[in-house]
């Protein structure tokens, strides 16, 4: 199992699609949200990701290639 702290931004093509929900289901991760702030143009959120280590990479790739800008923090309540 493995933990990964990360700040997720969408963009607003991305702010009203269930982007967390499909990670829970497709890659079987489970995401605690630690802050967030979601706006008409642009959202942010920063989770700390849980999971099987692999799942966690697949799903951080998933988001990268969605459009999601995935930035790792070494604490999880940066901003």
């Amino acid at each position: 199992m493995t933990s990964a702290r990360v700040r997720l931004t969408f963009p607003e093509e991305l702010i009203r699609q269930p982007v967390l929900a499909r990670l829970v289901r497709e890659f079987d991760v489970v995401p605690n949200i630690r802050q967030a702030k979601i706006e008409e143009a642009v959202g942010w959120v920063v989770c700390e990701l849980d999971g099987d280590d692999a799942a966690v990479d697949r799903a951080l790739e998933w988001l990268r290639t969605s459009g999601v800008q995935v930035d790792r923090l070494s604490d999880p309540l940066e901003s």
